[in-house]
C-alpha cells in the first residue's frame, strides 16, 4: 500500500535521504576521475566481469566519458522493475534496506577525490552507479537484490551495530576528506575498533551484512577456475578487482558459511566466494530467512530482541503487533512467553497499520503486557462487563484487577482490552510484584497466546518514526571535491575537455591538406599551452598529464614534448605503489 505521504512510491520518511544531484557540483577533475576509471575498469573486466554487468552498462546509460544524471539511470533502471535515487555518503542501515525492499537503488551522488582513485571507502557513484546498476540488468541477480532488501529489513540490528556503523561512516568520510590530518585519522580508527571491541553478540543484522559482502559487494560467479566478478565493491575498485585474482587470495565455494566470516572495509579481501549461479544467492538468502525471529517467533525471538536494545516488533497469534525497544520477558512450563515489558516510545498496530490513540507518543514511556488469548467467556467468568470491574488470574499467576472499559476486535477477535484503575501483579516466591499500578493510567492488554514473529523496526514505520525523530542521522548533502588549491587546475582539465569534444575534431574527412594541417597545429598549440601549465603549477599532477599523452596518442598528433611527458608520468609513478599500478595499467591501455 502506497504511504499517504509518499512521492513517487517512495514513504515520506525515506524522503529526507533523497538528495538533489547538482551536477554542477562535479568539477572537471570529477568527470577525468570517473572518464580513467571506466576505461581501465572496462578494458579489464571484459574478460574479467559477468557478462551482464558489460551489457547493463550500455542498458543503464552510463558513459564512459561523463558523471551520469541518476535520474536518467532510474529511467533506464524502470524497464528492470528497478528504479533509483540520489543519495549523499552513508545512509542508516535500516534506510538502505528500505530501499532495496522498494526495488529503489539508493546512489550515493558524491564523486571520490583524485587521492582516493583506485579505492575509497565512502559510498560514491563510481561505487553505486558504474558497481551496483549495471548487474540489475540480470533479472535472477536483480531478483535475489529485492528479496534481499525485503528481508534484511527485517533483521535485528542492535545499538552495538549501530555503533559500529557510526564508526565505519566517520572514518570513512574522515579519509575521503582531503583536509584530515594523520591525527584526525588515527582518533577516528580508535572509534571504531573501540566500537568493535564493544561487540559481545552477533546480531541478525550482523549477519546479512556478511553476505551482503560477500555477494553484491564482492562476490564472484562461475567456476573457481575461472570466476567472474560481479561485486560492486570490486567493481568500483580499480586495485582490488585487478589484485583480486593473485594466488594469495583464496577462491572459495559459495555458501550460507559465508556469514560465520567477518570482514574490515578497510583492508583488500584476503578471500572471497563463488558462487555458481545467482539462484544459489537466493536460496542462501532463504536459509537464512528461515533462521530469523521474523520467520521463528517465540521466545527465541524475544530473546534476540531484548539483546538487540534497538527498536523491534513482536507479533502475536492475533496479528497483534507491539513495536519499541523489548527490554524484558516472562516465561513458564515449556519456555511459553506469559509477560513481555517495552521502555521508551512504545507502538501497537495491526496489519502494520498504528491503532488509533496507541502511538509511540501515547505509550512514550514503555509498555507491558500479558501474553495471553482472552475471550469474552473469560472476561464474564472473572465478573467483567463493559464499564465493571473485576479480576483475572491468569494461568501464569500474573493478576488483573480493574475496570474493564474498552476492546478492539479484528477479525472477530479480541486483540486488545483497555482497563482502568488496574493493578497488575504476579507472586514471585512468595512476594507480589506490582507489573502495574492504577496511578500510572490506562492498562492495555494486547491478546495473544503465541509470538509468531519478531522483526527489526517498528510495524508501522512512519508513524513510528514521526513520534521518535527518525532514523537518528541528519541526511548528508552531495560534496564537491572543488577547492581554492584545486581551481586553477581544473580549469586545465576543462580545457582538456573542451578540446577533445568539441573545439578540434582532428582531421575533417574531405577537408584540404592546409585545413587539416591548421586544425593539426591550433591543436598541438592548445595542448602545449595545457601542458606548459602543468609543468609551471602542477608538477605533481598525473591524471591530466595522462589525458594529455592519451589525446596525442588518439590523434596521432606529434609534439616535441612528448617524450617529456611521459618520463615525468614514469617518474609519478614511482611515488606510491598504488599511483604506478594506475599510471602503468593507462599508459597499457595507449600501447595496446
Amino acid at each position: 500500500m502506497k504511504d499517504q505521504g509518499s512521492v513517487d512510491g517512495v514513504p515520506q520518511y525515506l524522503m529526507p535521504y533523497i538528495v538533489k544531484q547538482d551536477p554542477s557540483l562535479y568539477t572537471p577533475m570529477d568527470h577525468a576521475s570517473w572518464r580513467f576509471i571506466l576505461k581501465i575498469s572496462q578494458s579489464f573486466f571484459a574478460k574479467r566481469a559477468h557478462q551482464k554487468y558489460l551489457d547493463g552498462l550500455v542498458e543503464t546509460g552510463i558513459s564512459i566519458e561523463r558523471i551520469p544524471l541518476v535520474q536518467e539511470m532510474s529511467d533506464r533502471l524502470k524497464k528492470f522493475n528497478w528504479r533509483a535515487v540520489p543519495v549523499s555518503g552513508f545512509i542508516p542501515p535500516a534506510v538502505f534496506m528500505e530501499f532495496l525492499s522498494l526495488g529503489i537503488l539508493p546512489i550515493a551522488c558524491d564523486m571520490r577525490s583524485i587521492d582516493h582513485l583506485a579505492y575509497t571507502p565512502a559510498p560514491d557513484i563510481v561505487h553505486e552507479a558504474a558497481g551496483h546498476a549495471p548487474i540489475i540488468a540480470d533479472p535472477e541477480y536483480a531478483s535475489y537484490l529485492r528479496s534481499y532488501g525485503e528481508i534484511s529489513r527485517k533483521s535485528i540490528i542492535s545499538s552495538q551495530d549501530m555503533n559500529v556503523y557510526y564508526a565505519i561512516r566517520i572514518l570513512s568520510d574522515t579519509k575521503e576528506d582531503p583536509a584530515s590530518t594523520p591525527e584526525q585519522i588515527e582518533a577516528a580508527q580508535k572509534k571504531l575498533d573501540d566500537a568493535l571491541g564493544a561487540v559481545t553478540f552477533v546480531s541478525e543484522a550482523t549477519l546479512l551484512s556478511r553476505m551482503a559482502w560477500w555477494t553484491f559487494e564482492y562476490g564472484m560467479v562461475g567456476s573457481l577456475e575461472d570466476p567472474k566478478i560481479y561485486g560492486a565493491g570490486l567493481l568500483s575498485s580499480m586495485g582490488e578487482s585487478y589484485h583480486c585474482f593473485d594466488p594469495t587470495v583464496k577462491r572459495l565455494p559459495f555458501s550460507l558459511d559465508c556469514i560465520e566470516m567477518s570482514y574490515d572495509i578497510t583492508r583488500p579481501q584476503p578471500q572471497l566466494y563463488v558462487a555458481p549461479d545467482f539462484h544459489q544467492l537466493k536460496n542462501a538468502l532463504e536459509d537464512l530467512a528461515g533462521r530469523m525471529a521474523f520467520r521463528r517467533g517465540g521466545v527465541e525471538g524475544l530473546e534476540k530482541a531484548k539483546m538487540a536494545n534497538s527498536p523491534t516488533t513482536v507479533v502475536l497469534d492475533s496479528g497483534i503487533q507491539v513495536s519499541g525497544v523489548l527490554t524484558d520477558y516472562f516465561v513458564q512450563g515449556e519456555q511459553r512467553p506469559y509477560y513481555v515489558k517495552w521502555s521508551g516510545p512504545t507502538q501497537l498496530s495491526f496489519g502494520d497499520q498504528q491503532l488509533e490513540g496507541q502511538g509511540a507518543d501515547y505509550h512514550r514511556e514503555g509498555y507491558s503486557s500479558p501474553i495471553e488469548d482472552i475471550s469474552e467467556d473469560d472476561l464474564k467468568k472473572a465478573g467483567f462487563e463493559l464499564g465493571g470491574m473485576g479480576k483475572l488470574v491468569f494461568p501464569s499467576g500474573v493478576v488483573l484487577e480493574g475496570k474493564w472499559i474498552d476492546v478492539l476486535r479484528k477479525n472477530n477477535r479480541i486483540v486488545l482490552l483497555t482497563f482502568d484503575q488496574c493493578t497488575v501483579s504476579r507472586d514471585v516466591g512468595g512476594r507480589v510484584e506490582f507489573l502495574f499500578r492504577p496511578e500510572w493510567g490506562k492498562f492495555d492488554i494486547v491478546c495473544g497466546r503465541k509470538v509468531v514473529s519478531v522483526f527489526g523496526g517498528a510495524a508501522d514505520r512512519a508513524r513510528y518514526l514521526k513520534d521518535t525523530g527518525g532514523f537518528n542521522q541528519e541526511p548528508g548533502r552531495q560534496k564537491s571535491n572543488l577547492t581554492e588549491k584545486n581551481k586553477e587546475l581544473n580549469t586545465l582539465y576543462a580545457e582538456l575537455r573542451r578540446l577533445r569534444e568539441n573545439e578540434f575534431r582532428g582531421k575533417t574527412p574531405g577537408g584540404t591538406h592546409e585545413e587539416n594541417s591548421k586544425k593539426g597545429s591550433d591543436f598541438s598549440v592548445s595542448l602545449t599551452h595545457i601542458y606548459a601549465s602543468l609543468n609551471t603549477k602542477y608538477p605533481k599532477d598525473w591524471l591530466l598529464r595522462f589525458e594529455i599523452l592519451e589525446l596525442l596518442h588518439t590523434r596521432q598528433i606529434e609534439v616535441p614534448w612528448r617524450k617529456d611527458l611521459l618520463n615525468q608520468l614514469k617518474q609519478l609513478a614511482k611515488e606510491s605503489t598504488e599511483k604506478a599500478e594506475m599510471i602503468q595499467r593507462g599508459l597499457g591501455l595507449i600501447e595496446s
